[in-house]
């Protein structure tokens, strides 16, 4: 059975995508691998995002920002995170892969004091970390070869639960 490489999208890959990939990684390897990439690439990794992720205990050596145009991989599922009831504009991945949206709020737009955008990070990497643990439930290489309608529907379902 193939080895699922699932993309997480967004427009910048700054911040959102950049923390899922992360812990999808840590999380899921080595049953399945993720990358991240943006349609409008920011150009760099937001500190507050390598910071909380050192926190965490994750390694951020070699992350950076990267365009959908430079995938060395083509990925099997492609979530987007971009939050688009608050009018952000998801990039369309134009590949065969299963798509799914988990739009979580854009924390580099955060504003207020430092503990309000402290805040709003670790709010957007608790909401991708619940996703990413429940999808690492799922047997997705199976349901990809199998049954991708329920694959769909799950990844759906699991975009619209909060921790």
């Amino acid at each position: 059975m193939k080895k699922p490489e699932i993309l997480f999208l967004c427009t910048g890959n700054s911040c959102r995508s950049i923390l899922a990939e992360v812990t999808f990684n840590a999380l899921a390897a080595p049953a399945m691998h993720a990358v991240s990439a943006g349609s409008h690439p920011a150009g760099y990794v937001h500190p507050r995002s390598l910071a909380l992720l050192r926190r965490e205990g994750f390694s951020t050596e070699g992350l950076s920002s990267k365009s959908w145009d430079d995938l060395t991989v083509t990925p099997d599922v492609v979530i987007t995170v971009c939050a688009s009831a608050a009018g952000e504009t998801c990039p369309a991945y134009l590949g065969p892969a299963i798509r799914a949206h988990w739009g979580v709020e854009d924390p580099a737009k955060a504003t207020g004091s430092e503990s309000e955008i402290e805040a709003a990070f670790d709010t957007a990497y608790r909401i991708l970390r619940h996703r990413i643990e429940t999808m690492c439930q799922l047997p997705v290489a199976e349901l990809m070869e199998k049954d991708p309608a329920q694959l769909r529907a799950e990844l759906a379902r699991i975009g619209s639960l909060e921790p």
